[in-house]
């Protein structure tokens, strides 16, 4: 008895992301049928262009489209895709070169309802595009303008000329835009630097749904902006921003959280706050469950300590550079991290193995640890080492003094472990890595760039989920390569740059069993030539970019050839 449609696609539906349809939809024509109708995200690049027709069919659930390393004009795609009749929700066009204002009109001529719209890092970026946003897709609620590129509009000493003036985003801008969108929730206003504090009482007086709110690097927005927005925006719950307290704290932002009661994400990056600070936002009793202090100064161990005694709720907790801490104050930090599952403690130069390990044993639903540029590798570990299923992701890099030691006991502690990071961290050797890897067959990700101390990591044993594999700078050479494509299938991303003895028998070894291998990175292989890389987007079709080695220029014809075959090749770091 066959299963109906709607089982299998429940079971499809379980799937982590949709490139796990590939190969169930070479399976039979039924599921090539279900994986395409399941399909609700599409990344554009260059190589795509040319089937993007045949694709949109293909997939008719698409809601969501993103443009990625597309240097092509915009314009004439989106009014392809407004012909497509799509459930279209969500459009990403960043880091473009400039706003495509005409196919944007198409779009909304055909998709108003567009929800969801990210315009971050858009160059020639200017109000009145700002306002026909507004005009084009007016059930917009989540908008990121952040970081517009107006880097050729400056002269040579640093100023504007009167011409790019008029091309920058104002409080003019952001008044269209708001009067159009009484459904806003979200917005990213970062890197604007020329909207001032009249830009957000507009946004908290127009969008009463306004719930988050992004401006990072706004030079022009004090903190009686900041203080007005969240005393006026009764549903505000997340705000991010950096460079407060320079050059002190004023009164009306401190009192400012007794009325930010539906507050729970908290972002100050890379300001000077104080412990009056979080003191008052400890006793302001909001339903806080992410606190994000990166990079702050001028508060101490007894503020950080009082603010999270009130809030043992928290979830994410980012104390990057808090170089007070120690191992033993983090035990005692420790206690209120019951519900905590990320922890960003990198920089903070005093904590060694010995909070690392207390955090796995005594955090039971911590799952993301970062803990970079700290000082791993000197402690001796604790006699009681606490297995924590729950941890998949340790990002370590830049600890000089952690060893093999420091990466068997993480093994054994983190059995799921699914990401790990160790980049430029010169004393682990291939007898640590192994170790791990033997015991963490779950490992997904593995970033080991430039870790002076491996020098072979030939593997004897199958990796069956590894994806991402960052090999920067190490002295792997061909039999090792050669060992990673028979033992890691799933193979999708793999970074070799600098890889002086890798070459082409090597490289021909590796393509042969990684059929799911979408990228490679061979810059400053100097041993591999221009010639493999033909072969191997002909015996590879997965392959969708790759980097040449630096000095390989391909010719016009060669150029049109690997674009037919769907890979985008670039030169070193320039796109060809």
């Amino acid at each position: 008895m066959e299963l109906p449609e709607e089982c299998w696609e429940s079971i499809f539906s379980f799937l982590e992301h949709h490139r796990y349809f590939e190969p169930l939809s070479l399976v039979c024509k039924r599921f090539l049928s279900i994986s395409n109708h399941l399909r609700c995200t599409l990344t554009i690049t260059d190589p795509t262009l040319e089937s993007l027709p045949n694709l949109l069919l293909r997939f008719p659930n698409l809601t969501t489209i993103v443009f990625r390393d597309f240097h092509g004009n915009l314009d004439p795609v989106l009014s392809l895709i407004s012909q497509s009749g799509l459930p279209l929700k969500s459009l990403d066009v960043s880091s473009h070169k400039c706003f495509p204002l005409l196919g944007l009109k198409h779009l909304a001529s055909k998709m108003r309802n567009l929800i969801e719209l990210n315009c971050s890092n858009i160059g020639s970026f200017k109000d009145s595009d700002l306002i026909e946003i507004g005009n084009c897709f007016p059930s917009l609620q989540v908008v990121d303008i952040s970081y517009p590129d107006h880097g050729s509009g400056f002269s040579p000493t640093g100023s504007l000329d009167s011409k790019s003036f008029s091309g920058l985003i104002t409080d003019y801008g952001i008044l269209g835009l708001a009067s159009s969108l009484k459904s806003l929730r979200k917005i990213d206003l970062s890197g604007n630097t020329f909207i001032t504090d009249q830009a957000l009482v507009i946004l908290s007086s127009n969008c009463l749904f306004l719930s988050e709110i992004g401006i990072r690097d706004c030079d022009f927005i004090t903190q009686n902006g900041i203080a007005l927005a969240i005393r006026k925006s009764g549903n505000l719950k997340s705000i991010f921003m950096n460079g407060i307290g320079i050059p002190s704290i004023d009164a009306c932002f401190l009192d400012s959280f007794a009325y930010a009661r539906c507050l729970s994400e908290l972002d100050l990056s890379n300001s000077f706050i104080s412990d009056e600070l979080l003191c008052l936002v400890a006793e302001a009793n909001l339903p806080l469950y992410k606190l994000v202090l990166s990079r702050c100064f001028c508060f101490t161990f007894d503020g950080i300590y009082f603010l999270l005694s009130k809030y043992p709720s928290l979830t994410y907790l980012d104390l990057e550079g808090a170089t007070f801490l120690n191992d033993e104050s983090m035990i005692e930090l420790a206690n209120f991290f019951g519900n905590l599952t990320f922890i960003n403690l990198s920089s903070c130069s005093k904590l060694t193995n010995s909070t690392l390990f207390y955090l796995m044993g005594n955090c039971p639903l911590l799952t993301i640890i970062n803990m970079e540029r700290t000082n791993l590798g000197v402690e001796a570990f604790s006699a009681e080492i606490v297995v924590n299923p729950r941890v998949k992701a340790l990002h370590l890099g830049w600890n000089n003094n952690m060893n093999d030691e420091c990466l068997k006991m993480a093994s054994y502690v983190c059995p799921n472990l699914e990401v790990l990071n160790v980049t430029y961290c010169s004393g682990i050797t291939e007898e640590g890595l192994l170790q791990i890897l033997k015991n963490c067959l779950q490992i997904r990700c593995l970033e080991i760039s430039k870790c002076q101390g491996v020098n072979n990591l030939e593997l004897h044993f199958e990796l069956p989920k590894l994806e991402v594999l960052q090999a920067e700078g190490l002295a792997i050479d061909d039999e090792t390569l050669a060992s990673i494509g028979k033992r890691c299938g799933r193979l999708s991303r793999l970074n070799l740059e600098g890889c002086l003895n890798v070459t082409a028998r090597g490289v021909e070894g590796l393509i042969v069993n990684c059929k799911a291998l979408k990228e490679m990175n061979l810059r400053w292989c100097n041993n591999v030539s221009l010639d493999i890389v033909a072969w191997m987007v002909l015996s590879r079709p997965s392959l969708r970019k790759v980097t040449l080695p630096c000095g390989s220029v391909p010719t016009a014809n060669r150029k049109d050839f690997f674009l037919r075959h769907g890979c985008w090749v670039c030169q070193g770091w320039l796109f060809l």
